[in-house]
């Protein structure tokens, strides 16, 4: 079985960004020291416990110390950009890193619906318009946006028809050897069945949704149609855990996720994600515990031999043979900064546990 790493690049307790982002690096140093597939990182906006929110910049630092690993992201919300700005990101990511980037489009927004419009570079009242003035949905045009995207980075781009005949040709970069390979990733239908009429490679997000996962899978294997893009399907499955010596520790390190998506779910002001221990215990309410439990069935979590389990159970029920870790440990009062322990831990026990092979 393969192994592969998500990563939001969680902001905890007082931690400040470039806090978050030390660890984050020295996460996907070692995930490529054990030898994990891939490493992706995605696309949040204005949330106090996500450092993560532009992933061509960020991996253009996370990878540094890297060999093998496959980097990417999961994902770019499309809709919040123009193609051509995403396309030219990942080609000089490809340029400096050649053949191991990965490109995982999205198109929900990856914020509040507030946000989403100033990401597209409206606030308050304004809207993006077309030249004649008219309204203009970036979600509706995101089948388009993402063949835009793969034309781009290809070797004849795209050929833009100007007034009086003319034409303009557009490339993401002058050159590269590799393209990216892009994924189209979503947590509904919509998603499964373009990505199978496109002949691409498609992720459920498994780890957020939870459920609906076989339902879309089926869907997207059911009706791939083989195009320019691929031939058969591929896919995997991301899952969120927390790996540790011992279950009741695992138990103890879930506890600060646990409250930030259960604050999440029933729409609470958002925080800095709680540290272990008196912290977020202090912050639980009987609510909090109750949405925390049924999120927490739908998780890993647990010593190295139970979570292996767990884990090689996840992939001959949903069929695949990688699974995307979503390390989601929380920190420790007397964690040093830039570091993280436990999801540290979680990766190394999960390894030697699963023996990942590199793609």
């Amino acid at each position: 079985m393969r192994l592969s790493v998500l990563d939001l690049i969680p902001v905890s307790g007082d931690a400040t960004t470039g806090d978050a982002l030390r660890a984050s690096r020295e996460l996907v140093t070692l995930a490529d020291r054990l030898g994990y597939t891939r490493y992706w990182v995605a696309e949040h906006h204005n949330m106090p416990s996500v450092a993560s929110t532009t992933p061509g910049v960020e991996l253009m630092y996370l990878g540094q110390d890297t060999e093998q690993i496959r980097l990417g992201s999961g994902g770019v919300m499309l809709p919040n950009h123009a193609p051509l700005a995403i396309a030219e990101q990942f080609a000089l990511l490809s340029a400096v890193y050649g053949d191991r980037i990965d490109l995982g489009i999205g198109r929900a927004p990856g914020t509040d619906p507030v946000t989403s419009h100033a990401m597209r570079g409206h606030v308050g009242e304004g809207f993006v318009v077309d030249r004649d003035g008219k309204r203009v949905d970036p979600v509706e045009d995101f089948p388009q946006h993402v063949v835009d995207v793969m034309d781009l980075l290809g070797p004849d781009g795209v050929t833009v028809p100007l007034f009086g005949g003319e034409k303009k040709v557009l490339h993401a970069t002058p050159r590269i050897e590799t393209s990216p390979q892009v994924w189209l990733l979503g947590s509904s239908g919509y998603s499964a069945q373009l990505s199978a009429a496109l002949g691409l490679p498609y992720v459920f997000a498994h780890h957020f949704a939870g459920h609906g996962t076989a339902e879309a899978l089926k869907l997207y294997r059911d009706n791939f149609q083989p195009t320019r893009f691929g031939s058969e399907p591929r896919t995997f499955l991301s899952v969120n855990a927390v790996v540790a010596d011992t279950a009741e520790e695992a138990q103890e390190l879930a506890e600060p996720y646990l409250f930030t998506m259960a604050n999440l779910r029933s729409g609470q002001p958002l925080r800095p994600v709680p540290l272990v221990g008196d912290e977020v215990r202090g912050m639980m309410t009987d609510g909090h515990r109750h949405v925390a439990e049924n999120i927490a069935q739908k998780w890993v979590i647990g010593d190295a031999e139970s979570a292996a389990a767990r884990v090689r159970e996840l992939a001959g029920m949903f069929g695949v043979d990688e699974v995307m870790i979503h390390p989601v440990a929380g920190q420790r009062p007397d964690d040093a900064p830039g570091t993280a322990p436990g999801r540290l831990r979680t990766l190394e026990l999960l390894a030697e546990s699963l023996t990942p092979t590199r793609s």
